[in-house]
């Protein structure tokens, strides 16, 4: 007998219910409150149930009076009580079944199903949009400055980036007081936008980022979990998503994209916020003393490699060595030695750099020769060093950061970097995906 699968209607965030030999098994669990309410439906849902597929066909078609059956109709799980919601069903037969959990079942079209999930979606929809009208977001070439006064002779106690999203509380003669982060003050209403208009742009300027809950996340070609896996993701992997379904994200990987599985994952939407002038000078601080580290780091490490070179230098041996050049507390020098092993693999979870190492993995063994310690984390990588502001400004060493992968920026807008299982390590253009960010070592 074929396995068919229909959904349960009222259900959206619950239930399937699976054919499967003659026996009908209905699992449902999940809180409802959030879904049914916005298409009108007033429900109780039973937990579980079992009863004969030849059973409850016959008792759906004895009481279906539009020739819908069991193995063709939505079947949705019900309580006792009524379903408002009028024309949406294009047939709402009801069937009693005694002595079972279920109390009610509903046959109805798959247009139904349709119409709640889009009617629960539109709900999300509208309350997130109302949210947007409350942002003032900064449309400027650099970055606008937040005074302490509506006023030019105001203090500056911050600076709102371009795209960067503050909160709205007031306007007063031409200025919004805002606040964004740990500032709070006032930016010329000129070089923002806010109330409706703020609402397509805010889409346009944030980031919809699902972040990996398990050890292993599988990343699929098609949302359901029948489907071929495309590649895998770890835990706390942030991964940006490009579509939301029912129960499923779309997201963009090293291979393609693919899908992942809502419950595995954290959803949020992220916006840069304003930095105090406090702020800014603790950041660039801490990025210059992160750039000094690094370099002594890598200046002791060249300094123990030379002194092993040279007691080694009476020994043979026909083995390849792979060694930093001299002068190695460079970008360029961290480049050099990356591309002796590009055709070596990819492995997934590795860090060798001769037998197989994943992309983060990668750049972790690279800048280890080089004394500079780095997490094994693409989205750990996005906090690392200093920050560079496009890719017209990356110098050779960079890291450059994309949505689940990193690799190293080798200079003419190319990257070498552990792709795929397929690939191995190999130099691609920079801008093949959309870059997260780029950071500096030395």
């Amino acid at each position: 007998m074929r396995r068919e699968s229909v959904r349960i209607a009222a259900c959206t965030m619950a239930a399937v219910i699976t054919f499967s030999g003659m026996k009908l098994s209905v699992h449902a669990a999940g809180d409802l409150n959030s879904v049914l309410p916005s298409a009108g439906i007033d429900y109780s849902l039973s937990s579980e149930s079992t009863t004969s597929l030849s059973d409850m066909k016959e008792e759906v078609e004895r009481e279906n009076s539009s020739g819908l059956t069991a193995s063709t109709a939505e079947i949705s799980v019900k309580g006792t009580g009524e379903i408002p919601i009028g024309g949406m069903l294009e047939s709402n037969t009801q069937s009693t079944i005694s002595d079972k959990k279920i109390e009610r079942t509903i046959v109805v079209s798959e247009g139904y199903t349709r119409d709640l999930r889009e009617a629960s979606n539109a709900a999300k929809l509208s309350e997130e949009e109302e949210g947007f009208k409350s942002l003032v977001i900064a449309r400027v070439n650099n970055y606008v400055n937040v005074r302490d006064i509506p006023s030019e002779d105001g203090e500056i106690v911050g600076k709102l980036y371009d795209k960067s999203v503050g909160t709205f509380i007031e306007e007063s003669d031409g200025w919004y007081k805002i606040s964004s982060g740990s500032v709070e003050g006032y930016v010329k209403a000129e070089f923002c936008v806010t109330g409706d208009d703020a609402v397509s742009y805010a889409r346009e300027v944030g980031t919809r980022i699902a972040t990996v809950t398990t050890t292993t996340l599988y990343v699929r070609e098609q949302p359901g979990t029948d489907s071929t896996i495309l590649g895998m993701v770890p835990i706390e992997d942030e991964l940006i998503v490009t579509e939301e379904l029912d129960g499923w994200v779309k997201v963009n990987i090293e291979e393609g994209d693919g899908y992942v599985s809502t419950d595995f994952v954290n959803m949020s939407t992220e916006f840069v916020k304003a930095e105090s002038i406090e702020e800014e000078r603790a950041r660039l601080e801490k990025e210059e003393a992160a750039r000094q580290q690094a370099r002594a780091a890598a200046a002791a490490a060249e300094s123990k490699r030379s002194e092993s070179a040279s007691s080694d230098s009476g020994s043979s041996g026909s083995e390849k060595t792979y060694a930093p050049p001299s002068g190695s507390a460079s970008g360029q020098a961290v480049v050099d030695f990356a591309m002796q092993f590009v055709g070596n693999p990819y492995v997934y979870g590795g860090t060798s750099l001769t037998n197989g190492a994943d992309c983060s993995g990668f750049v972790m063994s690279v800048y280890s020769n080089f004394g500079v310690s780095l997490p094994h984390s693409s989205a750990a990588d996005r906090n690392v060093g200093a920050t560079v502001n496009g890719i017209e400004n990356a110098q050779p060493g960079d890291i450059i950061c994309y949505s689940g992968h990193v690799g190293i920026y080798a200079g003419n807008g190319q990257i070498v970097h552990a792709s795929t299982s397929k690939t191995g390590i190999i130099v691609s253009s920079a801008t093949y995906r959309s870059i997260l960010s780029i950071r500096r070592i030395f």
